[in-house]
């Protein structure tokens, strides 16, 4: 396998880049990634490995906001991926399901050979240790993908391995995403759903007076407002 660290032709991800297609193998069957997605948003998100306790931990509490309704409400799919093999997965899955007293019904990558890690730039190269003993290959990352129905990456987060995700703060700004994408607005710092939001920057005038009347205006460049959704 050709090395991501030299590899030109390994894609640069930015925002606003287009998410690799790929086809895999998951828990839930084969899939095409694209059309998993079909209209919906994705969250794709990477672990270290299986059998392992902060993923354990994260992987539960994703399958925890599914059945409170978290995902389907936001029209959001999310699907998981480590370097391990389907029976790893299934394996764990019982685990995680333990653990967690929840059931993971979201698919979870196989990735062995590391194809799709690699396209999305997952793999591990400052943890020296972080390999699989047997081919000597990285494990990945914790990495989130936030993904709009347009295919586009609308945001990337890489955690190191000590550190659990925060799924509050993926939704938080999920949400600020789809309201800005409705509203034509931006979220302040420490936003929270129903708190003011800021008008964007384009919005002007009257229009700005049309669309946000209980707009104030702080500076000619700052102006917050209340949103009803």
């Amino acid at each position: 396998m050709t090395s991501p660290a030299v590899d030109p032709n390994r894609p640069s991800l930015r925002l606003g880049s287009i998410a690799p297609d790929f086809s895999a193998e998951t828990t839930l069957g084969p899939i095409q990634f694209h059309k998993f997605l079909g209209d919906s948003w994705g969250i794709l998100f990477s672990h270290p490995g299986d059998f392992t306790p902060v993923c354990t931990t994260e992987l539960a509490e994703v399958a925890r906001r599914a059945q409170a309704g978290d995902w389907e409400k936001r029209n959001v799919k999310v699907i998981g991926i480590s370097a391990n093999g389907l029976e790893d997965h299934h394996k764990w899955v019982k685990d995680i399901n333990e653990y967690g007293k929840t059931d993971v019904q979201y698919p979870i990558i196989a990735d062995g050979d590391r194809h799709v890690s690699y396209l999305y730039d997952m793999l591990d190269y400052q943890d020296v240790t972080n390999i699989d003993a047997s081919s000597g290959l990285p494990f990945t990352i914790r990495t989130v993908f936030i993904i709009d129905p347009a295919k586009k990456i609308r945001l990337k987060l890489d955690y190191p391995a000590v550190a659990g995700r925060n799924f509050d703060e993926i939704i938080r700004v999920l949400d600020a995403i789809q309201l800005g994408d409705k509203h034509r607005i931006a979220t302040p710092v420490n936003w929270q759903p129903g708190d003011d939001v800021v008008v964007h920057a384009s919005v002007q005038g009257e229009e700005a007076k049309r669309l946000f009347p209980e707009h104030k205006v702080h500076y000619p460049y700052l102006r917050t407002t209340p949103l009803k959704v």
